[in-house]
């Protein structure tokens, strides 16, 4: 009697650790366990919700053409830069240059040149804020906006009606209004004259020593005439027609690349990451996070998190609904991952992986195996 006693008492204790397992499976949903991220159902109830404080949109093929249109966020940048037909203005004289004259004259009495002597020179005369420069029998003559070869031909004509057989020599020396600086993100940074030929944008790079070293994914911007262009540097180099001519007064600066999104959850890494290009896909996201968690990712709910401005909600889907939208993929479709490649992340985006149910499933057999001495049933589960 007494060890089948026991034996019952061992039964009924086996079925209540069992029944305590069944039930803690159960209740799941209802538990608050730890976990790394959120399950994708947590995060989707709006959709079901009449009134939702966010937006949640599946992307598959059939809409993600229609989402590529989607108004910009204040996050993405659109980059402009001058055509190639705005051509340098560097080579005409300004104002602020130096000229420098040498007057040839072989008449015997020439008004110009001491006796004896065949030339006179006339040293640094600096062009006026009006365009002009003063020369002795000639007063203010205008050479502002002229090539050198202009101006030099313009004062010859003009000596004609005293020295008809003299002959004009001319050098000129860039003033501030015929430099460009280079600010910032070369080697050695500087005032940079335009001399007679026209000086393009790589080259001035090039005379300022270069890109910096240690800068990541360079963009270049060119502040010219209250307006300010932008352009990444590889795109510069790869496209001879931008490699634009520069004017006088232009300000070049080089800059590091500050775009980024937030990698979040069950992801490989779990951190702000730089944008490498100037376009990155969901797909090209998740690579460079180092992809899903294996055992902790929910491959059905990977999120990309937006916040959009005022301005660009919609109410007939051509944009968001909502100032914040939620972006879900399914990367177990064949359709979910080619929407993958051809949605575009934009700066400030989260990129979220929520968790799969079979992991906090694990967490609660853990915690109960612990707890009732049944942990090898549950590293067998």
């Amino acid at each position: 009697m007494i060890v089948e006693a026991k034996e019952q008492a061992r039964g009924l204790i086996a079925a209540l650790r069992w029944a305590a397992l069944c039930l803690a499976v159960l209740t799941v949903p209802a538990c608050s366990l730890p976990r790394g991220a959120a399950i994708t159902s947590e995060i989707l109830d709006a959709e079901r919700a009449e009134i939702g404080a966010y937006q949640v949109v599946r992307v598959s093929r059939a809409n993600a053409a229609a989402i590529a249109t989607w108004p910009r966020t204040a996050t993405q940048t659109h980059y402009a830069w001058p055509p190639a037909s705005a051509g340098a203005r560097g080579t005409a004289i300004r104002a602020g240059d130096v000229l420098s004259l040498a007057i040839w004259d072989s008449q015997d009495n020439s008004l110009l040149t001491e006796p004896g002597a065949r030339s006179v020179e006339i040293p640094r005369i600096k062009v006026s804020p009006e365009g002009t420069i003063f020369v002795p029998y000639l007063d203010e003559i205008n050479v502002s906006g002229k090539p050198p070869a202009e101006a030099r031909r313009l004062l010859q004509d003009r000596l004609g009606s005293i020295a008809p057989s003299a002959q004009v020599q001319l050098e000129r020396v860039a003033g501030a209004r015929n430099s460009v600086d280079l600010v910032s993100g070369v080697a050695s940074p500087g005032s940079y004259p335009l001399q007679d030929g026209p000086l393009r944008i790589l080259s001035a790079i090039a005379q300022g020593g270069g890109i910096a070293p240690g800068l990541r994914h360079p963009l270049v911007r060119l502040q010219r005439g209250g307006r300010s262009y932008t352009i990444r540097a590889e795109r510069l180099l790869d496209h001879a027609p931008l490699n634009i001519p520069l004017r006088g007064g232009d300000v070049i600066a080089l800059l590091e690349d500050e775009r980024s999104f937030t990698a979040f959850g069950a992801t490989g890494t779990e951190q702000l990451i730089r944008f490498e290009q100037e376009e990155i896909t969901a797909m090209e996201a998740l690579s460079l996070i180092g992809g899903l968690s294996e055992g902790r990712a929910n491959p059905k709910g990977v999120l990309v998190l937006r916040d959009y401005g005022p301005e660009t909600l919609r109410s007939d889907g051509t944009g968001p609904s909502r100032r914040q939208v939620v972006f879900a993929f399914d990367m177990t479709s064949a359709d979910g991952l080619f929407a993958a490649r051809k949605f575009r992340i934009a700066p400030g985006d989260t990129v979220m992986a929520t968790e799969s149910p079979v992991t906090s499933v694990r967490t609660v057999l853990g915690l109960v195996g612990s707890a009732f001495g049944v942990a090898s049933g549950v590293q067998n589960y």
